[in-house]
């Protein structure tokens, strides 16, 4: 194992640059995600990592090795793609094993590492099967065993789950998580999905237009986001972001809804900020924000309930089952204890 080591790092495709001078720290044996929007450079990194990509300037280090200039078998990295990539005319224990047939290494110690990562994985039944013959997850399993047996110092993984339905997504990133958890394995784990980057992170990093808005455990983030782009990608439903005015003590927001400050926080009478709260930190009460219920999402165990007013749609999540329909009347209050506020021109949170 090896901690991963990024310092301004930069990326040029001719003469535009899509990732701006990294900065980031990977301690050794940790689980980090890389999360963000489609484009936003997260592929990009790991791919640097892995030397699929050339770094137009910067450092890449894994362990005590400056690894810029070093091809990716050399790296002592493995990857799994979200194609998984398998040879299909081979069957799955030689699939597995073929990196290490690649080394010339003898056969029974290639058997032994097979043997060993299909029982960590539930693909001993299928060693003699060919991947046709595979379920989507079963086939994903392939690809990792197939890191495994190498026993690199980095797993990189480039969202492996995206081709798989929602339930066997549900079930695979448990066992990644696991996998992890036996392994202590320094592990890359890039998704666009951020309900898989809470699950299954020790760290995350959220990404945006080649830049890093924030590093952290994944409820630091949610819970202190570090800007309006953290707070509004992390966390399903989003965070209700909403323009206001500090005037006597509350915030005026644009419709006109007077609402409390965070509590414990002075703002300079005046300021321009933005308004957040969770969709599970609003109550139904007397005072806040009122509008008219346009829609009503009952998931099992809660509901979420759309308001519009003034012209936005404020969400609210509710764990009880509620009686309300689309067209009611409603107001929905903030928890004080549970605002946050940004300034309205950086989108930097205050306090």
């Amino acid at each position: 194992m090896a901690e991963v080591t990024i310092r301004d790092l930069k990326k040029f495709y001719g003469g535009v640059q899509v990732v701006h001078g990294l900065d980031l720290d990977i301690a050794d044996g940790e689980f980090v995600v890389l999360v963000g929007p489609s484009g936003c450079g997260k592929s990009t990194l790991l791919r640097m990592i892995a030397g699929l990509e050339e770094v137009s300037s910067g450092d890449v280090r894994i362990g005590e090795r400056r690894v810029n200039n070093l091809p990716p078998s050399e790296r002592d990295i493995a990857m799994v793609f979200q194609n998984y990539a398998l040879y299909p005319h081979k069957t799955v224990g030689a699939n597995m094993g073929f990196a290490l047939k690649m080394r010339g290494m003898d056969k029974a110690a290639i058997a032994e590492k097979v043997t060993r990562a299909a029982e960590i994985l539930g693909l001993t039944p299928y060693l003699d099967r060919y991947p046709r013959a595979l379920s989507g997850g079963q086939r994903q399993r392939v690809a990792m065993g197939r890191a495994i047996v190498r026993d690199p110092q980095v797993f990189l993984f480039d969202e492996p789950l995206s081709n798989l339905d929602a339930k066997l997504r549900v079930q695979m990133r448990t066992e990644i998580r696991e996998l992890h958890l036996r392994l202590k394995t320094t592990t890359v784990y890039v998704t666009h999905d951020q309900i898989e980057a809470m699950t299954m992170a020790d760290k995350i990093v959220v990404m945006q237009g080649g830049r890093i808005e924030q590093v952290g455990a994944p409820l630091d983030l949610y819970d202190r986001p570090a800007n309006t782009f953290v707070a509004g990608f992390i966390g399903s439903p989003s965070m209700n972001l909403a323009p206001g005015v500090v005037r006597g003590g509350v915030v005026e927001l644009d419709g006109g809804a007077r609402l409390p400050l965070p509590a414990g926080l002075e703002v300079a009478e005046g300021r321009e900020v933005t308004y957040g709260v969770r969709p599970e930190h609003l109550t139904i009460g007397a005072e806040g924000i009122s509008g008219t219920v346009a829609v009503v999402e009952p998931t099992g165990s809660e509901t979420h309930v759309v308001l519009r007013a003034a012209g936005r749609e404020v969400v609210a999540m509710f764990r009880d089952r509620v009686p309300f329909r689309p067209g009611d009347a409603l107001t929905f209050a903030p928890e004080a204890d549970k605002v946050h506020l940004f300034d309205r021109s950086t989108g930097v949170r205050l306090g």
